[in-house]
């Protein structure tokens, strides 16, 4: 209990337990001792499950090594500010927390405070590829018109309007509405009758409504949208090991010429598919 220059009696228990940001209270020993609602909703853990093991074993394999570096400066008296790293949910899903972590030396804790920032990044991620993406499909056509005209001219990699406004941060409404449309995509990505009707059918709007939904959330039209997703699917697939040709991930990325898949995959990430395999 705090008591306020008003003389009111404010309970910060109550403000610990409401707060949306995750709140936790970790001891020098590297285990949470206190942890928030929102800790136990983003994570999918209940507080029993997340109190019994370290919490570096709740931290995404390729971020284990610098948040332990930043743990060790923490330790020694340095407080941390807007720290990004990744963390793995119960079912799996990688969600991406921003820190602010001040250490409590005299009593060996932590006071931390993170916000969910996964959908930044998912948008900073559709921002590059559909960039990327735009920037091919401009480099063919200029190309094309090269040919055809005999002008040997100097391509310049000219963003569409699409490609230059860059969204904010979805709404809530918004973001539910991108997972249930990445949903309908990650679903019938394999398959060859994959079209904006069915995604529209799905949402059970008109394709003119998808195309100002997404638009006006992304800035990018819905069939780049879904050809982002088909390559994250690609990614994903190399990433859990069960995949050995480039005909598999192509397949579950929903590309029936492998050349095709290989140059683009290869023009977003620049790596080949085979070198990941």
């Amino acid at each position: 209990m705090v008591k306020l220059k008003s003389q009111q009696v404010f309970d910060l228990e109550y403000f610990f337990e409401v707060v949306p940001d995750l709140l936790c209270i970790a001891g020098f020993d590297g285990y949470f001792q206190k942890v928030n609602p929102a800790v136990c909703r983003v994570l999918g853990y209940s507080q029993a499950e997340l109190f019994a093991s370290p919490i570096s074993d709740f931290i995404h394999p390729d971020n284990r090594d610098r948040t332990a570096e930043k743990r060790t400066a923490l330790l020694q008296g340095r407080s941390l500010f807007n720290f990004e790293n990744r963390y793995l949910t119960k079912s799996g899903a990688v969600v991406w927390l921003s820190w602010t972590s001040v250490p409590i030396q005299k009593d060996s804790l932590v006071f931390a405070i993170a916000k969910d920032i996964t959908y930044r990044k998912q948008l900073e991620e559709y921002e590059r590829i559909s960039s990327i993406l735009g920037m091919i499909n401009d480099d063919h056509q200029s190309r094309f018109r090269q040919e055809k005209s005999g002008v040997d001219r100097t391509f310049a990699a000219l963003k569409s309007d699409d490609d230059q406004r860059k969204a904010d941060e979805p709404s809530q409404s918004d973001q539910l509405w991108l997972d249930s449309f990445e949903k309908i995509v990650r679903e019938h990505a394999g398959k060859a009758d994959l079209n904006l009707e069915l995604i529209s059918d799905g949402l059970a709007i008109s394709q003119r409504q998808l195309f100002r939904r997404v638009h006006g959330i992304l800035g990018i039209t819905p069939n780049k949208l879904v050809r982002v997703i088909r390559l994250q699917l690609a990614w994903e697939a190399i990433g859990s090991g069960k995949y050995r040709t480039v005909k598999e991930i192509s397949n579950i990325a929903g590309y029936s010429s492998r050349g095709h898949f290989n140059r683009l995959f290869y023009e977003v990430y620049g790596i080949h598919v085979a070198e990941l395999l």
